[in-house]
């Protein structure tokens, strides 16, 4: 099985290759200069020659707070180029798993959303992602949505990182207390994808595969307490270690507006797919000791 992938050094990207020999899977990813998702007709041409069996679109304009200012950019990677890389699907005759955002929603239901829920997304990243979503379903009725929540990983630009390398030089760290999410390791978010691939490719003519599906790590945390337990990890391997001070939103102001609660139901991709992604603690620890291994600066 051969699979497709956007981007070239994404968390997630990254991951998938990191995972495609243990899932029996050839991934081959592409991206810029080849693939640029800014810029239009660089799709086709560039995953045509491929011949894969399925594409996977993990690659996206990721920075919450300068989409603000970088609207035309963002939304082109987000939400217009999501729709060419479906239409090449389409073309190719080959299934397409999409990765969206629990940014999608506005936070204020207050407990995990389901995928019926009506979005309303607070920032212009999240309705990119939206406008992204609705790209994908217009342009391959073979397709399946993933969506899924503050991603982290041992490599790139994350949560984990950051409060690792902060904590090297600070005693204290203020950390966001009054937003909640599920953190998820992008190695779990991998392995999931090559579970709904190998299914879309396998039960092709099966429509409870098909659409919008959450992915998340089981279970939930504020940002604050995403970052004690990276610290306690760090901290039992010997790694650098600081206390938290949990603040408000209010007290930590930023271009983005986030959701409160934006935790998402995985229900439905369990029951579907057989899908459950493991609980968010048990995935940290191995990436913060990958994290310390490699060198925080790395």
């Amino acid at each position: 099985m051969k699979i497709a992938v956007t981007g070239l050094h994404g968390q997630v990207v990254s991951a998938l290759l990191e995972r495609s020999k243990v899932n029996g899977v050839e991934v081959i990813s592409v991206g810029r200069p080849v693939l640029d998702l800014a810029k239009t007709g660089t799709v086709l041409p560039a995953i045509a020659p491929l011949r894969p069996d399925a594409i996977v679109n993990a690659a996206a304009y990721t920075a919450v707070d300068q989409a603000e200012d970088e609207t035309e950019l963002a939304c082109q990677i987000n939400a217009i180029a999501p729709g060419e890389v479906a239409a090449a699907a389409h073309d190719l005759r080959v299934p397409i798993v999409h990765l969206s955002t629990n940014y999608v929603f506005n936070g204020e239901k207050n407990q995990p959303y389901v995928e019926t829920d009506p979005i309303d997304p607070l920032n212009i990243y999240g309705s990119t992602k939206a406008a992204g979503e609705r790209s994908v379903a217009d342009n391959a009725p073979w397709h399946a949505i993933l969506r899924t929540s503050w991603v982290y990983s041992p490599i790139g630009k994350n949560f984990v990182r950051t409060i690792l390398r902060l904590a090297k030089d600070r005693d204290s760290i203020d950390i966001v207390s009054d937003q909640r999410g599920a953190p998820t390791s992008a190695v779990d978010v991998a392995d999931g994808i090559f579970t709904v691939v190998k299914n879309l490719i396998e039960r092709p003519s099966d429509e409870r595969l098909r659409g919008v599906f959450h992915m998340t790590a089981r279970g939930g945390a504020s940002w604050s307490e995403f970052g004690e337990a990276i610290l306690a990890a760090s901290r039992e391997v010997g790694g650098p270690f600081a206390t938290v001070r949990p603040i408000a939103s209010r007290d930590y102001p930023q271009a983005a507006k986030r959701p409160a609660d934006s935790r998402l139901d995985c229900s439905k991709i369990a029951k579907v797919y057989g899908v459950r992604l493991p609980p968010w603690r048990s995935s940290l620890k191995l990436c913060v000791e990958q994290i310390l291994q490699a060198g925080i600066d790395g």
